[in-house]
């Protein structure tokens, strides 16, 4: 019974609140809000500016890097389980795993940040 009162509450919260962040905003328009925005000053330049997609690469090996190594933060606690062989297995897996993509990405010139 309890469950289901705390589902119906959060389901109607949910709801009020989805309703009112539609509606709320609609109450105040005006024309010059409604209006795009123009500041009135010609461009000194191009809006398009180059992006580096070696800087999204780096970032992306980076990101991938981090998350594997944060699988290996839980390691100390995980040597004191019942499973000790399985868990080393596993923890060598994942390290080689990290060895090897780290050797590819240094092979394949992927870590070079000059272009």
């Amino acid at each position: 019974m309890n469950v289901m009162l705390a589902l119906l509450t959060n389901t109607l919260l949910s709801t009020l609140l989805v309703l009112i962040a539609f509606w709320l905003p609609q109450l105040n328009i005006y024309a010059e809000k409604a209006s795009p925005y123009e500041c009135g000053f010609d461009p000194m330049g191009s809006a398009r500016l180059p992006f580096s997609m070696k800087f999204f690469l780096v970032a992306i090996t980076f990101l991938l890097f981090d998350l594997e190594i944060a699988l290996l933060l839980p390691l100390p606690w995980a040597s004191q389980t019942d499973k000790l062989p399985t868990m080393l297995t596993m923890a060598l897996l994942l390290i080689s795993l990290l060895a090897a993509s780290l050797a590819y990405e240094w092979t394949q010139k992927g870590l070079e940040w000059t272009e």
